[in-house]
Parts: C-alpha cells; sequence; structure tokens
C-alpha cells in the first residue's frame, strides 16, 4: 500500500545574518512531491541581531481555526492562509520563545529568557496563566505569576525551556537542562520521563516520550526500556556552504530541532542545513528526505502538520 505523506508548514532561523538579510521564513513543504515554496520571509529591520539567535527567524507553529499561530523571539503572530500577518501580541515575560501548542482555545509559549511557560487565551486575545520553574531546597518548584502584572519572574535561561506539548490532561514541557520531561496540571509538577541533555522538542508519545536529542544527533523514541534511536542526516563537509566561516562559534551542521507526528504515526524532524527528515519508527528508518539550504547558518526550528483550508 502506498502511503501518500502531508504537507509540512516549517519555520527556520539563519543564524549569523546581517542587517537587512533574510533570517528565516515559513515553508509549505510537499513531502509527496520533494518541494518547499518559501511563504513568509522574515527579514524585518527592527530586531536585535546580537548573539548565536539573537531575535532571528521565526520559531514555533500551530494552528487555531482558520489561523496560523507562529512564534517569534518575543511575539505571538497570527496569520491568515495566506501568510498575511493579521494580529501580533507580546509580553514583558515572554522572551526568546520556542515552542508553541494549541489546546482547549489556549495557546501554550515556552518562554526560554524567563525559564517560565505562559499561557495566552485565543478567544479574549489576552496572556492569562504564566508558570516560572525554579529551584527551592534542591527541589524544581512550578510557581505561577499573572502575566498581565508588573511583578513577575526576572530573567533566567538556567533551564533553557524549549518544549511545550498541552491537552486537556495538562502541559507537558522540557528544556536544554531539564533532565526529565515535566508534566503540570496547573497545580502540582510531576517527573514524567527521564531525558539525556541537550534535547528540544519533547513530547509525550504512545506511552513513552519522544524528542530531539540535538547534541547526539539524532531522533528518540524512548518506552520503558525500549529506546529506539534514529541518526539525523550528514552530509560531506564539502556540500555544506558556508561551514568553515561559521561552523565554530555560529551554527553546526546535524543540529536537531523541530518534530512533528504525521497522520500515519510516522515522524518528521528537523535539521540544519536546514532539512526535513521523515521516519517509520517501528520499522526504524528513513522514508523520506526534503532539503531547503545547504547553508549551515540555515536551521529549522518549528515543523507542523499543515491542515490546508478548512
Amino acid at each position: 500500500m502506498t502511503i501518500r505523506l502531508p504537507q509540512l508548514l516549517a519555520s527556520s532561523v539563519v543564524r549569523g545574518t546581517q542587517l537587512g538579510e533574510s533570517h528565516g521564513g515559513l515553508y509549505l513543504i510537499d513531502l509527496q512531491q520533494g518541494r518547499a515554496e518559501l511563504k513568509l520571509d522574515w527579514n524585518r529591520n527592527d530586531i536585535d541581531f546580537s548573539g548565536r539567535g539573537g531575535d532571528r527567524g521565526l520559531r514555533g507553529i500551530a494552528f487555531y481555526d482558520s489561523h496560523i499561530l507562529v512564534a517569534s523571539n518575543e511575539q505571538l503572530l497570527i496569520l491568515d492562509q495566506s501568510f498575511q500577518v493579521q494580529e501580533t501580541y507580546s509580553n514583558p515575560f515572554l522572551q526568546h520563545c520556542h515552542e508553541i501548542h494549541v489546546a482547549s482555545d489556549h495557546v501554550y509559549l515556552t518562554s526560554t529568557g524567563f525559564d517560565s511557560l505562559l499561557a495566552f487565551d485565543l478567544k479574549s486575545r489576552r496572556f492569562v496563566h504564566g508558570f516560572h520553574l525554579g529551584v527551592e531546597r534542591d527541589e524544581l518548584r512550578l510557581r505561577y505569576f499573572d502575566p498581565s502584572a508588573v511583578a513577575g519572574p526576572l530573567p533566567s535561561r538556567r533551564f533553557h525551556l524549549n518544549s511545550v506539548h498541552a491537552t486537556d490532561a495538562g502541559v507537558w514541557f522540557s528544556g536544554l537542562h531539564t533532565p526529565w520531561l515535566l508534566h503540570t496540571n496547573g497545580r502540582d509538577l510531576k517527573l514524567a520521563a527521564a531525558l539525556p541533555p541537550g534535547t528540544h522538542n519533547a513530547q509525550p508519545y504512545n506511552d513513552g516520550v519522544l524528542y530531539n536529542d540535538t547534541t547526539a544527533e539524532r531522533v528518540c523514541f524512548q518506552t520503558g526500556s525500549q529506546l529506539i534511536q534514529l541518526p539525523l542526516p550528514r552530509f560531506a563537509r564539502e556540500q555544506v556552504l558556508n561551514i568553515d566561516r561559521f561552523e565554530s562559534n555560529v551554527a553546526r551542521a546535524g543540529f536537531g530541532r523541530g518534530l512533528c507526528v504525521l497522520p500515519n504515526g510516522w515522524i518528521a524532524a528537523g535539521s540544519s542545513p536546514s532539512t526535513i527528515t521523515i521516519y517509520d519508527l517501528q520499522a526504524r528508518q528513513r522514508v523520506a528526505q526534503v532539503n531547503l539550504s545547504m547553508d549551515v547558518r540555515n536551521a529549522i526550528h518549528g515543523l507542523a502538520v499543515w491542515p490546508g483550508a478548512r
């Protein structure tokens, strides 16, 4: 039986760019045809270009009603299906946002710069909840705060929170420096699954946890004592553009970020230089691959199954 692959929407970050250059965008990817189309070129001139990532590029992706939700560094963008930005929302406690996820008319955002999660009510169009991860007496603590208030958590990237997944059963989240996938029901904090250091896109899946092991350049699925490991694609050094200029301190090939589950149970994973790879998790094999750029600075950030016109 031939399995038809869906379309994906991918966001990208281009590291090391200068003022006036493109520093990321949104791509609609036809996996069946192996083609990608740039739908939004994010080349604004009012961003902070300092640091490795700075304010560059577009981040997490989600969908709500007929709208596309996309995170930039300090904003939630709401687009129509023609990829025109219709609304933007910011918050003093939203900084270096990575992934986002929609559940129950709310979008949950990782505020990496504050070691926090924010919840944005999509009906009232306002930030309504905040949760800050900290340590008290050598134990992890999740503290509620009001994102509309003046007082709140101080800037912090101790845990580098980058992943969030929400359902009616609560919110799962993690970061580069959380050795666990964490879960909260809004009151309690629980350790849901162990993670190695340096992960992205950790999420519950089929009684286990699915994640990008970015440090080890692989995608992993862990359930019980079973660990499925799928290597990210590698390219010959001479195939990768700008690798000699930027790899040491700006970007690196094989950086894994961006992960979503396809309707047939296969998974799509992003890596740099910007490549989307489709894996059959159970067969433990690669089944398709689409490359957007061979520039080492160009990295996938968010991945989501495109819902199409509704």
